[in-house]
């Protein structure tokens, strides 16, 4: 191998996960390819040199909804459903829509992120999953 690639295999062995997984987002990103589905002859990766990278592609479990913004026309409609969704008294609530962005409900299921995203938008906020 050549003195670039050996120095890069040393680099590699030396990432965390956290830097192994933003290497990996950064090149799909620059090159416009997906790291989790190689066609044949693609990359290998030499023993241990890109560690756990593939432990941080996993598909994500939990999910958190993070109100972005509320129109002052909409923050009415918006309280109420985020009174339902959680269990925050009516001042919590208002508290939370007024600071930006803030995570209403942390650590749930997808599909219960996606119907608590429904809701908010419908009420006239924009929400984000993460």
């Amino acid at each position: 191998m050549s003195t670039t690639t050996n120095e890069i295999i040393e680099k590699l062995k030396s990432l965390t996960l956290l830097e192994a997984a933003e290497l990996v987002s950064q090149i799909e990103e620059t090159f416009g390819v997906d790291a989790s589905a190689p066609v044949g002859g693609g990359f290998i990766a030499a023993p241990g040199a890109v560690g756990g990278a593939a432990e941080a592609v996993e598909e994500k479990t939990t999910f958190d909804v993070i109100i972005e913004d509320v129109p002052a026309d909409k923050r009415v409609p918006v309280l109420k459903v985020v009174r339902n969704l959680t269990s925050l008294d009516l001042k919590e609530a208002k508290e939370a829509i007024t600071t930006l962005p803030k995570a209403i409900q942390q650590g749930i299921s997808k599909d219960d992120a996606e119907a608590a995203k429904k809701q908010l938008e419908e009420a006239g906020a924009k929400v984000k999953i993460s």
